[in-house]
């Protein structure tokens, strides 16, 4: 027989509970709620946006609204026998500590490669085959945006465990690198938006004591995504050998990290006499970094936002008889032992969400690792 909508979510249909308590349905990623969509194929509870990606499998699933659609009883008894939490002990068994599970904030690429790489390639069951992110090299093209014209051009690309490093060469021929990045001062984030690719990858890293950017995308949602956790597997062999008592815990929160925010925010000089410009900012944890444009390889400047027993602080508005002649009205002053910075920003939404970041990094204790790179 059918089940229509309507008797479907009657609390007194038997599978009521199966379907209605958040604790019987625990979704793909962390923050996501009320997911409304079942796969009939894995007997799992999925969110609309998910949906689309078990659809578009090589075999697809059979999903369906827990809301509209006509569920057979032999269905709902197939969803009610398993569930997230079934669907999670097998096809989450062997996840390494290095592969990034995306919460629902986490961009598409992200979240559509997770699934496809639990419930479609089977790469963490018990029985799973090695892994090919734990080979402990990767070599291959993708493209790089140039410092200077800002064209995406091809480039070679090699990672090495041994060696510790990722290089990049200009020819694929080439023998010496364009450039050696050592892993233990890389941050990957992606970001489709900023890079105008819906897989697009910033890698960060340190040359010459300065932050440099590079930006990178590969058509392969796939590649971009296996190079991210290559890279992150990398890491996790070189925090283990540098750290060998610490634990995976320990770990890894150190491996690569989003950003806590981005954004426009106006700025003005030391001297606080200059005109505010307009600049994009990067809060990585707690380097404040300003860029004249989102894609510049080198930052203009950097903020260190260190504890408030050792003089930071940052508070909404600006000194008296500061001369403001910006857009932007909604100020922000941050206090350093040197000197005092001040931003503006365009709403005081923006203002507010700046501040609860920046306090909350200034009330944080920080660690040994932080104090020596001040």
């Amino acid at each position: 027989s059918q089940i229509t909508p309507e008797t479907f979510l009657h609390p007194l249909h038997p599978a009521w509970t199966h379907f209605s308590s958040p604790l019987c349905h625990p979704p793909h990623f962390p923050g996501q709620l009320n997911p409304e969509w079942g796969s009939c194929s894995l007997g799992v509870f999925i969110c609309l946006a998910c949906s689309g990606i078990h659809r578009n499998f090589q075999s697809p699933a059979k999903v369906k609204s827990v809301r509209l659609s006509r569920w057979e009883d032999s269905e709902v008894q197939f969803m009610a026998e398993n569930g997230n939490e079934v669907a999670r002990s097998k096809y989450e068994a062997q996840v390494p500590v290095y592969y990034y599970k995306p919460t629902h904030k986490d961009c598409q690429v992200l979240k559509e490669q997770w699934i496809k790489a639990k419930y479609e390639r089977l790469e963490f069951t018990v029985d799973r085959k090695p892994l090919l992110y734990e080979e402990g090299t990767r070599e291959g093209p993708l493209m790089k945006r140039g410092r200077d014209n800002g064209q995406f051009l091809t480039r070679r690309f090699v990672l090495s465990e041994r060696e510790g490093t990722l290089k990049y060469f200009t020819k694929t021929d080439a023998k010496e690198p364009k450039a050696i990045i050592k892993v233990d001062t890389i941050n990957a984030s992606f970001q489709p938006e900023k890079i105008g690719n819906p897989n697009g990858l910033q890698i960060t890293y340190l040359k010459d004591f300065n932050t440099r950017n590079i930006f990178l995308y590969n058509e392969s949602s796939k590649e971009i995504v296996d190079w991210f956790n290559s890279i992150r597997a990398v890491q996790l062999h070189y925090l283990k050998v540098a750290f060998p008592g610490a634990s995976d815990v320990e770990l890894k929160p150190k491996l690569t990290r989003n950003f806590l925010k981005e954004g426009y925010m106006e700025k003005t000089g030391p001297r606080q006499t200059e005109g505010f410009k307009k600049r994009w900012f990067t809060l990585d944890h707690r380097r404040l970094m300003y860029f004249k444009d989102p894609l510049d390889a080198f930052a203009k400047g950097e903020v260190f936002l260190g504890h408030k027993d050792l003089g930071y602080s940052a508070s909404a508005g600006l000194p008296p008889n500061t001369h403001c002649n910006g857009t932007w009205q909604n100020g922000i002053t941050i206090q350093t032992p040197d000197r005092s910075y001040l931003f503006t920003c365009e709403t005081e939404v923006e203002q507010q969400d700046w501040l609860k970041h920046f306090n909350e990094l200034i009330n944080t204790v920080m660690s040994p690792q932080e104090y020596s790179s001040k």
